[in-house]
C-alpha cells in the first residue's frame, strides 16, 4: 500500500497536464504589471516634454551646468525619487496586507484586486496634471503591484509538480522582463512625441486588463480552496489541474490536502506569531534576507534609472533607452534559461554562479567609469568606454537574471508550511517593496556623492550575500511542499532550530 502511495505520488510529481501549464501562464502573467511600472518610469524620466511638466528644475541643472556640471549629479532630484519611490511603500503596505486577505479569500481573488487597483493607477497617471495626480497614481500602482507579487508566487509554488517547481514558478519573473522590455520599447517609440509620456504612462492599462481578466478565467489553487472550506470545489480544481477521473487518487491527495489544513488550524496563534516561533527561524531568515539580498545587489535601481544612468554617463536620450530596451532582451533571455536549468542543477548552484558573475561585473563597471570620466564626472565618455559599459551591464544582467531574479518570487514561496505560507510570503514581498523604496530614494543621491563608487558599495553586498548562500541555504529543488522541513533538520545550523515536534503529513504540493 505504501508503494502503490508512493508510485502515486511520483506520478503527479511528474505530470504536467494541460490545466497547470494554462493557469500558471495565465497566474505568471501578474508579474507584467511590475515590469511595465519599472521599465515605463525609469524611461520617461529622461522625456524632455515628461520633465517641463513636473520636474523642470533637472532640465535647468542639465542646461547651465555646461562643462562644469557633474554627469553624477544631473538627476539628483528628491521629488523625482519620489515619483519613483512612492509605488514601493504603497506595495510593501498592500503585500503585509495581503498576507491576510489572501488567506481569507483566495490566490487567484488577490489578483483580481490587484489587477484592479493597478488600472486605476494607470488611468490617473496618464491623465496626470500636477505632481500630486502623479504620485496619487503611482501609489495606486503600488498597491496593485502590492497585492499581485505577494499572491502570485504563492499561486504558482502550489498549484506547480514539485518536480518542475522551479520551472513553472519562474514564469512569474519571466513576465516581469518581458513587461520592463515592451515597456521601454513603448517609451523608445514615444519619446519624440510631446504627449508621448502619457501614452506610456496610460498604456499600463493594457497589462493591468490582461492580468484581471486573465484570472478570472482561472481556478484557484486547491489548498487555498481547502484552506478557505471549499472542498468539493478543490476536488475539482484537483482533478482538472491532475488530468485524471480517477476518484481514488483525487480522494487521497483531497484527504492529505484536508489533513495539512485541520494540523494547521489546530493552532489558534495568529499567523504573523506563529512565524516568529523558534522551528520557523530559518524560513523567516530566508524570507527577510533573500529579498533584502536581492536588492542590495543593484539590479532594479539599474532597471530603474537603466536610461537616467545611461544619459548620465554621456550617451544621448535615444541611446539611452535603446541601451535600456538591449537589457531588458538579456534579462528575458536569461530568465528562459533559468527555466530550463533550475530543476536541474538546483537552487544553491544558480545562487552562488550568478553571484560570482554580477560582482565581477560590478566592480569592472566602477574601473570603467573611473578611467572614462573620472571622479569629477566632467570628462566626456567615448563610444567605446560606453559600449563597454553597456556589455557589462548585460552580463551583469544576464547572471542576475538566470539566478537571484527567479529565486527571489520561487524559495519563499515553496518553503513555508501551509499555515504561514500566505504570511511568509507577505513578509518577503514587504522586505523586497522596503528595500526598493530606500534604495530608489536615495540612489541618485548616492549616485552623485559616491559617483562610480556606488557600483563597488553593491559589490560588496554582492559578495556578502553569495557568502551567506554558501553558509546557510539548503537545497530545496524536487522537495514536495508539505516535505520541506526535512531540508532544514539535515542542515548544519539550522537543525537545531527546526525539530520533528509536530506530525506532519506527507502530501503532495
Amino acid at each position: 500500500m505504501a508503494d502503490d502511495r508512493q508510485d502515486s505520488d511520483n506520478r503527479f510529481n511528474a505530470k504536467i497536464t494541460s490545466a497547470v501549464i494554462i493557469t500558471s501562464i495565465v497566474a505568471a502573467s501578474g508579474g507584467l504589471i511590475f515590469g511595465f511600472d519599472i521599465g515605463i518610469s525609469g524611461g520617461v524620466t529622461t522625456m524632455r516634454p515628461f520633465l517641463e511638466k513636473f520636474f523642470p528644475s533637472i532640465l535647468k541643472k542639465a542646461a547651465s551646468g555646461g562643462g562644469e556640471t557633474n554627469v553624477y549629479c544631473v538627476f539628483d532630484s528628491e521629488l523625482l525619487t519620489a515619483f519613483t519611490s512612492s509605488l514601493y511603500i504603497a506595495g510593501l503596505v498592500a503585500s503585509l496586507a495581503a498576507g491576510r486577505l489572501t488567506t481569507a479569500i483566495g490566490r487567484r481573488n488577490i489578483m483580481v484586486v490587484g489587477g484592479c487597483t493597478f488600472f486605476a493607477g494607470a488611468l490617473i497617471n496618464g491623465a496626470s496634471q500636477n505632481i500630486f495626480m502623479l504620485i496619487l497614481g503611482r501609489v495606486l500602482l503600488g498597491f496593485g503591484v502590492g497585492f499581485t507579487n505577494q499572491a502570485t508566487p504563492v499561486y504558482l509554488s502550489e498549484m506547480a509538480p514539485s518536480k518542475w517547481r522551479g520551472a513553472f514558478s519562474t514564469g512569474f519573473q519571466f513576465f516581469i522582463c518581458v513587461g520592463i522590455l515592451i515597456a521601454n520599447c513603448i517609451n523608445y517609440a514615444t519619446s519624440k512625441l510631446s504627449w508621448g509620456w502619457r501614452l506610456s504612462l496610460g498604456l499600463a492599462i493594457v497589462p493591468a486588463v490582461t492580468m484581471t481578466i486573465g484570472a478570472l478565467s482561472i481556478s484557484d489553487t486547491p489548498s487555498s480552496l481547502v484552506e478557505r472550506g471549499k472542498v468539493e470545489q478543490a476536488k475539482q480544481s484537483l482533478a482538472k489541474v491532475r488530468g485524471t477521473n480517477n476518484n481514488t487518487e483525487i480522494e487521497a491527495e483531497l484527504a492529505d490536502l484536508i489533513r495539512s489544513c485541520e494540523i494547521a488550524r489546530t493552532s489558534k496563534e495568529e499567523p504573523f506569531v506563529t512565524i516568529f516561533r523558534k522551528q520557523h527561524r530559518p524560513h523567516l531568515v530566508m524570507s527577510i534576507a533573500i529579498p533584502f539580498f536581492q536588492q542590495m545587489s543593484g539590479i532594479n535601481i539599474i532597471a530603474f534609472y537603466a536610461p537616467v544612468l545611461f544619459r548620465s554617463v554621456g550617451l544621448g536620450n535615444n541611446a539611452a533607452l535603446l541601451g535600456a530596451i538591449i537589457l531588458a532582451l538579456v534579462n528575458v533571455g536569461a530568465i528562459l534559461v533559468s527555466t530550463c536549468i533550475v530543476d536541474r542543477f538546483g537552487r544553491r548552484f544558480l545562487f552562488i554562479q550568478g553571484g560570482v558573475q554580477m560582482l565581477v561585473c560590478q566592480v569592472a563597471i566602477a574601473c570603467t567609469l573611473a578611467a572614462s570620466i573620472g571622479e569629477n564626472g566632467r570628462k566626456h565618455m567615448s563610444k567605446q568606454y560606453a559600449a563597454l559599459i553597456l556589455a557589462l551591464m548585460c552580463i551583469y544582467a544576464a547572471g542576475f537574471g538566470w539566478s537571484w531574479s527567479p529565486l527571489n518570487w520561487l524559495i519563499p514561496s515553496e518553503i513555508f508550511p501551509m499555515n504561514i505560507r500566505s504570511t511568509g510570503q507577505s513578509i518577503s514581498v514587504a522586505v523586497n517593496f522596503a528595500t526598493t523604496f530606500v534604495l530608489s530614494q536615495f540612489f541618485l543621491a548616492m549616485l552623485c556623492h559616491f559617483k562610480y563608487g556606488v557600483f563597488l558599495f553593491f559589490a560588496g553586498w554582492i559578495f556578502v550575500m553569495t557568502m551567506f548562500i554558501v553558509m546557510f541555504m539548503p537545497e530545496t529543488k524536487g522537495v514536495d511542499l508539505n516535505s520541506m522541513h526535512q531540508v532544514w533538520e539535515q542542515h548544519w545550523f539550522w537543525g537545531r532550530y527546526v525539530k520533528r515536534s509536530v506530525l506532519v503529513p506527507q502530501q503532495r504540493s
